[in-house]
């Protein structure tokens, strides 16, 4: 069964830096583009990040574009984000998921429970 955990997530100051991991299983995790979602307090889910299922193609959102690194370990079945210079904005769950194909943008299929970012001074 498809499964992705999240991690990394937790309080950090304005201007900070948090590595979030997302940590899958129960697929062929090389074959399938992944993505960064997040949800802020009282807000919609916002798309952060795509990444191409061999790492070599990613995208980003505007606001994070210049901020915000997605990555990929393939041998390790684990997907990244590197965030820094965090705003207050920033605060939000953060999710993972899967795509339903190898390239970007598609359709996202599973999602992982998500981990809480918190920038607060």
């Amino acid at each position: 069964q498809v499964q992705l955990v999240e991690s990394g997530g937790g309080l950090v100051q304005p201007g900070g830096s948090l590595r979030l991991s997302c940590a899958a299983s129960g697929f062929t995790f090389s074959s399938y583009a992944m993505s960064w979602v997040r949800q802020g307090p009282g807000k919609g889910l916002e798309w952060v990040s795509d990444i191409n299922s061999g790492g070599g193609s990613t995208s980003y959102a505007d606001s994070m574009r210049s901020r915000f690194t997605i990555s990929r370990d393939n041998a390790k079945n684990t997907l990244y984000l590197q965030m820094n210079s965090l705003k207050p904005e920033d605060t939000a769950v953060y999710y993972c998921a899967k795509s339903s194909s190898w390239q970007i943008p598609s359709d996202l299929e599973v999602w992982g429970q998500g981990t809480q970012v918190t920038v607060s001074s």
